[in-house]
């Protein structure tokens, strides 16, 4: 029903909920015949339906390669993640993970739901990593192995400052952006991107999650894991748990706009990565997720709904962002509204008000000296629709027999 009451307020939603509801089902029908690969595709919709979605822009053979490089890094996080495993039982499994791709009989009991699965029967991955070409294992093997060495290393260590922060945050997910960069250039497609620019394009992301994920990673259990640096929630709480107590809903709002504000500091590395790609089929599948990460930020800035739930982009817009996001004029008009929705929430009273502005005004000028924005339509930011009754009526019909017709051929 939340879905249908919020097509019923953005009817304009509809037709790009239908379009990713059936690249959904057509991607569900692209599971390859062999084993080991139809395990790997059909792990990969479990463990994340967005990237399964996003991964079919791509070429087959980089497509294979990015759905393993994919995969070896979530089972690599999935141990990170497993708070029951003892520190002396992980941290050698970390750092040794990049060898046991190579094994097709290597598998370790942990994580829960699917990550169980995917953990369990490993070797199908590992099968269908040795069936790659050289180049793609070489990049996936030389990532796995640093990622590990770096989660092994913040298993024993706290991050503290805001350099801890970008160390942990480029261990994890800016060593992603190195590595599909790598695999790009070994498809002979893009040029090889700088260190330094893949790397923004894994912190951008990772640190959009960190704030998003603040709840859920603070009540984990048997162990909290705590990411938010030191250096930034020390200026508000004594403890950042006290940041989800409502007596400290004032400090924790201002808390979390400095996150979102240090979040900002990557968007023009972003944008400039972005623009520097040839591919259409690629950029698509950088893009996307990227102008995610800018939406879901506009939604959580001055949120206190972050410390109390899930804040997240409502599904309709997430279609339109898939559906819409082809070109680069696309990206720099969708940064650009979703900086502007930001800027509107700044509150001059802010402590890092001066700072937050002083960013937003940095990517605002970037995509205005663009020269794209020009002659668009946004689907972002627009006066509310003015939909007659039987209009509404008419969509809700429409919608109730597509549905009605999508579960019939379900069955």
């Amino acid at each position: 029903m939340g879905t249908l009451r919020a097509i019923l307020k953005n009817p304009d939603d509809l037709y790009p909920l239908i379009k990713l509801k059936l690249a959904a089902r057509h991607a569900e029908k692209q599971i390859p015949p062999e084993p080991h690969w139809g395990f790997c595709y059909l792990m990969l919709q479990k463990v994340s339906r967005s990237f399964a979605l996003v991964i079919q822009q791509l070429p087959v053979e980089l497509r294979d390669a990015v759905c393993i490089f994919y995969l070896v890094l979530r089972a690599l996080d999935t141990v990170e993640d497993d708070t029951s495993i003892p520190t002396d039982v992980k941290v050698p499994i970390l750092i040794s993970f990049h060898q046991h791709v190579y094994d097709r009989e290597w598998h370790f009991a942990c994580g829960t739901k699917e990550y169980k699965v995917l953990m369990d029967q490993f070797h199908h991955v590992s099968t269908a990593f040795l069936e790659l070409g050289k180049l793609y294992q070489q990049a996936i093997e030389d990532i796995t192995m640093r990622m590990g060495a770096g989660m092994a290393k913040f298993i024993c260590k706290e991050v503290e400052t805001t350099d801890d922060y970008d160390e942990y945050c480029h261990y994890v997910a800016g060593l992603v952006g190195l590595g599909l960069s790598k695999l790009f250039h070994a498809s002979g497609t893009e040029d090889l991107a700088s260190d330094s620019l893949s790397n923004s394009m894994g912190l951008f992301l990772q640190k959009t999650n960190i704030i998003r994920d603040y709840l859920e990673d603070i009540n984990e259990v048997p162990k909290c894991r705590m990411f938010w640096p030191r250096e930034i929630w020390s200026k508000y709480v004594n403890k950042l748990e006290d940041l989800k107590y409502e007596e400290n809903s004032v400090k924790a709002v201002q808390c979390l706009n400095d996150m979102v504000t240090n979040a900002l500091s990557h968007v023009e590395d972003c944008l400039t990565y972005m623009f520097n790609l040839r591919d259409p089929a690629i950029f698509r599948f950088c893009a996307i997720p990227q102008v995610m990460a800018i939406g879901t930020l506009a939604m959580c800035y001055d949120n206190i709904e972050v410390f109390r739930g899930v804040v997240k982009m409502r599904r309709g817009l997430t279609a339109k962002v898939i559906d819409r996001t082809k070109t680069m004029a696309d990206v720099y008009g969708a940064f650009f509204d979703f900086s502007c929705m930001l800027k509107s929430k700044v509150n001059n009273n802010d402590p890092n008000a001066t700072k937050t502005l002083k960013r937003l005004d940095a990517i605002l000028k970037t995509c205005r000296d663009s020269g794209t924005l020009n002659k668009r339509k946004s689907y972002i930011i627009r006066s509310e629709p003015n939909y007659s009754p039987v209009l509404i009526i008419v969509i809700f019909i429409i919608l109730a027999i597509i549905l009605a017709q999508l579960s019939g051929n379900r069955s």
